[in-house]
């Protein structure tokens, strides 16, 4: 056992072409004297957490540190499960002006289930490095565009390569169901309702949830047929087809599926199409779901609200209307994980949108919930991550304070296992113009 560790920094050059440091290997750490939130139970007031081979292999207030651990000191200090930011599109778009822009986040097309956000992520989006210093470990990174969007994926912010970053490649499958009549308010609204434009617009989305019904079904078909004849070789073998194969997931119910929605008519669509066609829904955005609250309790659909720091969107809705969402939703016993619902710069706010849920009526036990095991639950993998416990993969955050707070920082990261160093475009940035006359 060494008698003190230190996370040594690395320079900006050591990963040529990106901003973000490299993660150290896998090793035996032992963090102790802390406070360990586990968020699954009680807080562990001067406790140790040990981890080894990227796993949490104990924890509690009098574990025995292994000899070969590295022990970090965090004392006076917090140690949290790292958070999960479900509504990005990190790796996907990155600085949309600019030399060195990409924005690889939809396809041509309005069906393209077969796109998986999984292979046009960039490890080195300047993106990653800033949303870790916060306390990020994990992303759910999606497809837009279209009607089916394609694959989302759920991504550790640590890793060079796409492998080696993923938790699970295909997490879940996007749909965004065409809007339900004629969306314009004020003037707009009442000139399209002279020129008939909702009639217009009724008719187009009647053929594109049609069209859809119709590939879904179509799917169902295919998986049908290649279930037949995987058991009886004597029948005609079903020619793949990449696009329906891509389905199959979401049909047999191992994949959920996300729908875009803030409008309370959006929202019960989405449920009652879900229902119609066998999917598991994951609602995403869900401005009115306070709304519809019992509506989703009574059907168990999950929502992941990504309004809470957006102004009113109606002129008569009182200031904190979207501040309260989460906890009108926790009052409802509505299941539900907070996001920014950024693409990929704004990310790093997410512990401030779940603090401020907890300044307007949800309990700090909860708003942590709605970033760490919520999440990690509603996507499935609530028995690897999301809090700190044995078995669990080794995703720690250690901070100077409540990690909700704005004033906190972060001494220390762990993901997978591997120590990872506190640098971003942000500080090299920093470093590079603070002394500038």
């Amino acid at each position: 056992m060494t008698a003190a560790f230190a996370l040594a920094p690395i320079a900006a050059s050591a990963q040529l072409g990106s901003y973000n440091p490299s993660p150290g290997p896998q090793g035996t750490f032992a963090i102790r004297g802390g406070t360990v939130v586990t968020v699954s139970g009680a807080d562990i007031p001067n406790g140790t957490v040990v981890i080894s081979g990227g796993k949490i292999t104990a924890v509690g207030a009098n574990v025995a540190v292994p000899a070969n651990a590295q022990v970090i000191d965090a004392k006076g200090l917090y140690v949290y499960p790292g958070m999960i930011e479900t509504g990005s599109s990190v790796g996907l778009s990155e600085i949309g002006q600019g030399a060195v822009a990409t924005v690889d986040i939809s396809e041509v097309g309005s069906f393209n289930p077969n796109a998986q956000a999984f292979y046009g992520i960039d490890p080195h989006s300047a993106h990653i490095g800033v949303a870790r210093v916060v306390g990020i470990t994990t992303v759910v990174s999606r497809p837009t565009g279209g009607i089916m969007s394609g694959e989302a994926a759920l991504m550790n912010l640590a890793g060079d390569t796409p492998p080696k970053m993923a938790v699970v490649p295909r997490v879940a499958l996007v749909i965004e169901l065409p809007r339900s009549g004629f969306g314009g308010r004020g003037f707009a609204r009442a000139a399209a309702l002279q020129q008939g434009a909702p009639a217009d617009a009724n008719r187009v989305r009647a053929a594109q949830m049609d069209s859809l019904r119709k590939m879904l079904r179509d799917a169902d078909a295919y998986g049908k047929a290649q279930a037949a004849y995987a058991k009886d070789k004597s029948l005609p073998r079903p020619a793949h087809d990449v696009v329906l194969d891509a389905m199959l997931p979401a049909l047999n119910g191992q994949m959920p599926v996300i729908f875009p929605a803030d409008r309370a008519n959006d929202i019960r669509d989405a449920v009652n199409f879900a229902q119609e066609m066998h999917l598991k829904p994951i609602i995403m955005g869900g401005q009115d779901a306070p709304a519809v609250a019992s509506f989703l309790k009574q059907h168990d659909v999950p929502v992941i609200v990504t309004a809470v720091m957006h102004l009113p969107s109606r002129e008569d809705d009182p200031y904190d209307v979207n501040y309260t969402i989460p906890a009108k939703l926790a009052a409802a016993g509505v299941t539900f994980a907070i996001s920014t619902g950024d693409r990929g710069s704004e990310i790093r706010t997410l512990p401030y949108n779940a603090g401020m849920a907890a300044a307007h009526g949800l309990s700090k036990a909860d708003a942590l919930r709605s970033v760490t095991l919520w999440p990690a639950q509603i996507f499935g993998v609530g028995d690897r991550l999301g809090s700190i416990d044995v078995g669990k993969m080794a995703n720690i955050v250690v901070t100077t304070g409540d990690m909700l707070e704005a004033r906190t920082d972060t001494k220390y990261l762990f993901i997978d296992g591997r120590a990872v160093p506190l640098e971003s475009k942000h500080t090299q940035m920093n470093a590079l113009f603070k002394d500038r006359p």
